[in-house]
């Protein structure tokens, strides 16, 4: 239970990440008037960057679902960024900036896989989404990432379920749907995220290598154009539902996933 001299919208939250699934975490935590921050890397590589805030440290500010992610040049920023109504995002890709913030609630988003230095001590509430953190050792809560039964599921002791390494099925489709580099090379891109594909058509070039949808449907995401990329790397992905709103709203698993996390914060703050 928090202290009777704070309410449970003054609870400072930092988010490390801020790809497809932070976002919505952030998107959720600032609309119901939490104090949210992240943190992300000089050059995030989300492939869903129509809802992902990191497009901020490219364009200085990302909207997405009506809510605004700022990019700030230092912590001293943050205050000014809230009293804005918009989610202050800073490079600081070790969250540093939790010194500065002494945040009630520390969220890693990153999807790494792995634990990137995410550690216990870090808030009163530390939470880890996915695989590679350990609930009641390196974090406090984990978050379960995985489609299926238990999506969103807030883990108390113990893992996540295992990365399977398998895109979740849309409309029967797996691994057809993701986009993937023919080589490594610089990224070019030819369509860009909600134009329609056909099945082989072009949608980008890896130096003399042609990127091909395997499927037709709606390029729901796609990297920045000029991005160095390795051979078999994700570039982007197919939606076969053709439906071109998806590209520009929070997915069905991410909205889960949040919801999970405003869960395990109401459930810790207000038990």
């Amino acid at each position: 239970m928090i202290g009777m001299n704070k309410k449970l919208n003054d609870l400072v939250i930092l988010i490390r990440g801020a790809g497809e699934m932070a976002t919505a975490v952030a998107h959720r935590l600032a609309s119901c008037h939490f104090k949210v921050c992240m943190t992300e890397t000089s050059n995030p590589q989300a492939v869903r960057r129509e809802v992902a805030f990191s497009e901020a440290i490219f364009e200085s500010e990302k909207e997405v679902e009506g809510t605004t992610a700022k990019r700030v040049e230092s912590p001293d920023q943050i205050l000014e960024t809230w009293k804005e109504g918009k989610i202050p995002i800073l490079i600081d890709p070790e969250a540093k900036v939790k010194d500065f913030l002494k945040p009630d609630v520390l969220i890693d988003a990153i999807l790494a896989k792995k634990n990137l230095g995410t550690k216990k001590t870090d808030a009163p509430l530390v939470i880890g989404l996915g695989p590679g953190f350990h609930a009641g050792k390196d974090v406090h809560l984990v978050i379960e990432t995985n489609r299926g039964h238990n999506l969103g599921r807030i883990i108390t002791k113990g893992e996540a379920e295992p990365n399977t390494g398998i895109p979740g099925s849309i409309a029967g489709y797996t691994e057809e749907r993701v986009i993937r580099a023919p080589t490594e090379g610089k990224f070019k891109a030819i369509k860009k995220i909600g134009d329609g594909v056909r099945i082989n058509e072009k949608v980008g070039m890896v130096g003399n290598g042609a990127v091909q949808s395997r499927i037709a449907g709606v390029i729901r995401g796609l990297l920045r154009d000029g991005t160095e990329v390795w051979k078999g790397m994700k570039l982007g992905d197919v939606d076969p539902r053709g439906t071109k709103a998806h590209c520009y709203t929070i997915s069905d698993k991410a909205r889960t996933i949040s919801g999970g996390v405003l869960q395990a914060i109401l459930e810790h703050f207000n038990g």
